[in-house]
């Protein structure tokens, strides 16, 4: 973005597509599991946010003042495509491509499934949202099968202590039922997945965030688990960040069990104590 925005004083140029950074950046985000940080340069949501009032004088009288580049650079008015509850799989699929994301068959069937889930929490999805759910919905499809969230129940109140109850569905198909308690609803939901996994995962790194801005927001979780040593880390979107930190979390899990079987087994073959 240097070169880019002083091309004319450098008299240099890249063949970057820079509208794509900040949607690269958000998958590469998703991915990974690590969160950008809000004050990351560019990328970060406070890269053009101006809290000051001297700034924000400033930026209104002349935005070279506090910012030598413009958001629509690095693809921040990418939030603009809006589809509602009535939208067909036609106008998911359009709008996903015109997104740059060409999906078909059975990827679309559980985009779209996910999509009309959403669409009847939230009055609209924006461009923003349909990323981070085709993300999540790619993201499945990778991994391995594991461990998978079938329901919850929890119950959190000022008069009784939290508690939950989950049912999961094991890599081998049996449906599995725990539940538990804790400090508070998200808390107890770990927990009950411990008991109905039989998995004792211990939560070391929990990040919420929201999608978008508005109160029905997209809630998205990033998390990791340690299981016997081997650490895992899993990501959730919902309009319930109490499912979206349960989806995270059932992820997160079944990673770190993966890499601990898959490790195990490399060692016994090797006879690698």
């Amino acid at each position: 973005m240097l070169i880019a925005t002083r091309q004319a004083e450098l008299g240099l140029h890249t063949g970057a597509v820079t509208r794509e950074i900040a949607r690269t950046s958000r998958i590469v985000s998703r991915l990974t599991g690590y969160p950008v940080q809000p004050n990351k340069a560019i990328i970060g949501r406070n890269a053009f946010a101006h809290e000051s009032g001297i700034h924000q004088d400033g930026v209104l009288k002349e935005r070279s003042t506090f910012e030598i580049m413009d958001a629509t650079s690095i693809g921040l008015d990418s939030n603009s495509l809006v589809l509602g509850k009535h939208s067909g799989r036609h106008a998911l699929q359009q709008a996903l491509s015109e997104l740059g994301y060409e999906i078909s068959g059975q990827t679309l069937n559980q985009a779209f499934k996910r999509f009309k889930e959403i669409a009847d929490k939230k009055k609209q999805v924006t461009a923003m949202d349909l990323e981070a759910l085709l993300t999540e919905e790619l993201r499945e499809q990778a991994e391995e099968l594991g461990y998978t969230l079938e329901w919850f129940d929890a119950e959190s109140s000022t008069r009784r202590p939290p508690h939950a109850k989950v049912g999961i569905r094991s890599p081998d198909g049996e449906q599995l039922e725990g539940s538990f308690g804790g400090d508070g609803p998200i808390d107890a939901i770990f927990h009950a997945i411990n008991v109905a996994t039989g998995v004792d995962a211990r939560l070391r790194e929990f990040h919420i965030g929201a999608v978008t801005g508005g109160q029905d927001a997209l809630g998205e979780t990033s998390i990791v688990v340690e299981v016997d040593g081997f650490s895992g880390s899993g990501q959730g979107v919902s309009t319930d960040i109490v499912e979206a930190a349960a989806r995270g979390y059932v992820r997160a899990l079944s990673n770190a069990v993966r890499r601990r079987d898959s490790e195990r087994g490399e060692a016994a073959l090797t006879g690698t104590p």
